[in-house]
């Protein structure tokens, strides 16, 4: 027999998330068919559901890149500065997106850093690399987290083992610690990928937001919202969840299952 505790704690869980289905569900059912297709189909959201998937790639794949090494720098090193460093990483975590956007625009707006930048034939603010580079910063310390936590999981054991039977520590890290963390390594990239298709603020500070070049499909809600064109909002909202979800399942399917198998 269940005790009043454990029914008031599975009450009050089943009734806020049964109002969080209703407010992400009323999305589905205010356009309608044909205004959702409609605006699916339109050259905006075409072009911002492009934009927003090719950049997010890139970015998180940059993401992952650096976010490996540091993350396991952090998991198995003593360094200098050790603790500021985490805490700096982590540090977007903690304030207002649109804050870490302002920086970036100030770091590379700054008409010194700009002049440099652009000699090199480099554009970064207002541009489609603004947008690659703010997601990239917005997601890294979500990434770095998940990755430390899991090489954390990971026994140094066997890292020793390895160590001890001759192995280089590259070849330990690529045979023995990659792959028992690649469950959380996965975990990792599909909330990355996530993290960088939904970033707003800091994209449209530091990429401008600019209709048909480079408006993705947060800022495409912003927009559309402004304008009065609910349909093409709601449209790109719906892709978002639709996005989101597809997100949650793949972690839930495949990378929590991976992370259980190697503990």
């Amino acid at each position: 027999m269940r005790s009043k505790l454990e029914i008031s704690f599975i009450s009050i869980s089943f009734i806020f998330t049964s109002i969080l289905f209703l407010i992400i569900g009323s999305l589905f059912v205010i356009p309608s068919f044909e205004g959702f297709v409609n605006a699916f189909f339109s050259d905006e959201i075409q072009f911002a559901l492009r934009l927003t998937l090719s950049t997010s790639i890139i970015a998180a794949f940059g993401v992952m890149i650096v976010a490996i090494p540091t993350a396991y720098s952090l998991a198995r090193y003593n360094f200098p500065f050790k603790s500021a460093v985490k805490s700096i990483i982590d540090l977007p975590m903690a304030f207002p997106e649109i804050v870490l956007g302002i920086a970036i625009l100030m770091l590379f707006g700054n008409p010194l850093i700009g002049s440099i930048l652009h000699s090199l034939g480099i554009n970064i603010v207002f541009t489609t690399t603004g947008i690659i580079i703010a997601q990239f910063f917005v997601a890294f310390p979500y990434s770095v987290r998940i990755l430390y936590s899991t090489f954390n999981y990971v026994n140094p054991r066997y890292e020793f083992v390895s160590r001890s039977l001759g192995y280089g520590e590259l070849e330990t890290l690529k045979n023995i610690t990659l792959p028992l963390a690649k469950g959380g390594i996965f975990a990792s990239s599909v909330v990355t990928i996530a993290r960088c298709i939904g970033t707003f603020g800091a994209v449209l500070l530091v990429g401008g937001g600019t209709y048909l070049k480079t408006e993705t499909l947060p800022i495409a809600i912003y927009y559309n919202l402004s304008l009065g064109s609910i349909d093409n909002a709601i449209t790109a909202a719906i892709i978002l969840v639709l996005i989101s979800f597809i997100a949650i399942f793949v972690l839930e399917k495949y990378a929590y299952q991976n992370i259980e198998g190697a503990g």
